[in-house]
């Protein structure tokens, strides 16, 4: 029988100590059956070059991470959804891309039985060329600066709302809406912009699915609290832009979000953040007692 291990909890959430593929399938986790809004979970990616944090490749990674999905599956609302963030792969010894990372997806997919809503790009501004051998030594590749991240759900219609993530408007536009006169009529692309299309000001512009920004924090309160105690850092954090996204996006306040692979636990601190309930579960005890530190425990 698996041990399922609280590691902590604050007012809002639980980070559960253990592997998750041992947990899911545990008598004491199917409490959280049919009851989770939100599977926000960027795995460990399918490289070729083994990681501290950990990672498979090949057939190995593609049945693995099937078998989540069917597993996912079981504890989501049928209004809920997953978003998955994968990144890319290259094939050893050659400057050529691996196509194991949409495979993964495919078969992810399909395991589950779920339906793609949308893809979503992050754009990493601050990104360190790679790979190194084909990108700084035989100059042959760009580097590689952005990562996928897959909205897939039971349903085709889940819980979302774009409302809930609208960014300023630009300058153009806010001139736009307080002159009250724009060039309407047909477009190029056959698009006919009616005289009154782009006067009404929603609050905001609704957002691309290219979300752009760094992953550069080095003053936040978990590296503070890692650095203090002498923990080691989580070698792959998240950045708190991208749960803080999707969370709004999919979510109400009081819905409960969940990181099978919590890490640094980026997501259980946003989603308290935004009064979300959450759990996360997170094998390695090391980061765990980092990831403490954002909750001051």
């Amino acid at each position: 029988m698996v041990q399922i291990k609280i590691a902590y909890k604050t007012k809002l959430g639980l980070c559960y100590q253990g592997n998750v593929d041992d947990i899911l399938k545990s008598k004491v986790f199917a409490k959280y059956k049919k009851k989770v809004n939100l599977i926000f979970f960027s795995p460990p990616f399918p490289l070729n070059r083994k990681k501290k944090y950990g990672n498979l490749n090949g057939k190995e990674y593609l049945i693995w991470l099937s078998e989540l999905a069917l597993n996912f599956r079981d504890y989501l609302t049928e209004d809920g959804s997953i978003v998955i963030e994968l990144g890319n792969a290259w094939e050893a010894n050659d400057p050529i891309m691996s196509t194991l990372p949409l495979k993964a997806l495919l078969k992810f997919q399909e395991k589950g039985n779920y339906f793609l809503c949308q893809h979503f790009i992050w754009f990493n501004t601050a990104r360190l060329p790679s790979p190194v051998q084909w990108v700084n030594v035989e100059r042959v590749r760009v580097k590689d600066a952005f990562t996928h991240i897959w909205w897939l759900s039971k349903t085709p219609n889940p819980k979302a709302s774009n409302r809930n993530v609208l960014e300023e408007y630009s300058k153009s536009m806010k001139k736009l809406l307080k002159k009250k006169k724009y060039n309407s009529g047909l477009r190029p692309s056959e698009h006919l912009i009616g005289e009154k299309s782009f006067l009404k000001d929603n609050n905001g512009a609704i957002p691309s699915n290219v979300l752009i920004g760094a992953n550069t924090n080095s003053t936040s309160k978990y590296i503070e609290h890692c650095k203090e105690n002498n923990i080691e850092l989580h070698p792959a954090r998240m950045p708190e832009f991208i749960p803080d996204f999707f969370i709004k996006f999919l979510t109400n306040h009081g819905d409960l979000v969940f990181d099978p692979f919590g890490g640094s636990n980026t997501t259980g601190w946003v989603a308290e953040k935004l009064k979300r309930r959450w759990i996360s579960v997170e094998i390695n005890k090391s980061y765990i007692k980092g990831s403490k530190g954002r909750f001051n425990i």
